[in-house]
C-alpha cells in the first residue's frame, strides 16, 4: 500500500495536483499496485516553507518554482528495476501532462516493512 505525498509551492491548480498524482498512480498500478490502492496527499507551501536547492546535485536546467517533489512511502521488497520502472514511468507521464520538465521533479522512494501498517481498526494484517 503505497503512500503517495506531493509537495509543491503555492498556487497550483487542483488539474496541476490531480494530473502528478495520476501520473503517480498510473505508474504504480503498472509496478502491480492495485488500482484501489488510492492514498494521496498533497502539501502545497508557500516558498518561505519549501526550499530547495535549484541544480542540486548534477541537474542539467535549475529547478524553478514549479519543482514537483514527490515521496513514495511502500513496504519493502521491489527492486531498482521495478522502481526504475515507475520512475521511468511517472517521469513520461508529468512531461506529456502537465508538461513538467524531468529535471524539476524529485522522487523519494521510503520502504517500511509489513508489520508497520495498520490500514484501520487498528489491525495489522501482514504480520
Amino acid at each position: 500500500m503505497p503512500l503517495v505525498t506531493l509537495t509543491v509551492r503555492k498556487p497550483k491548480t487542483s488539474a496541476f495536483k490531480s494530473a502528478v498524482l495520476a501520473a503517480v498512480h498510473r505508474a504504480l498500478v503498472a509496478a502491480g499496485v492495485p488500482p484501489k490502492d488510492l492514498f494521496h496527499r498533497v502539501l502545497e507551501l508557500e516558498a518561505e516553507d519549501f526550499r530547495f536547492d535549484d541544480t542540486y546535485p548534477d541537474l542539467t536546467s535549475p529547478r524553478n518554482d514549479g519543482f514537483i517533489l514527490v515521496e513514495i512511502l511502500l513496504s519493502v521488497g521491489r527492486s531498482v528495476k521495478v522502481k526504475r520502472k515507475i520512475l521511468a514511468d511517472i517521469m513520461a507521464d508529468l512531461a506529456r501532462d502537465p508538461g513538467a520538465n524531468p529535471e524539476n521533479v524529485m522522487v523519494v522512494f521510503k520502504e517500511t516493512s509489513w508489520e508497520n501498517w495498520a490500514f484501520g481498526g487498528g489491525r495489522i494484517l501482514h504480520a
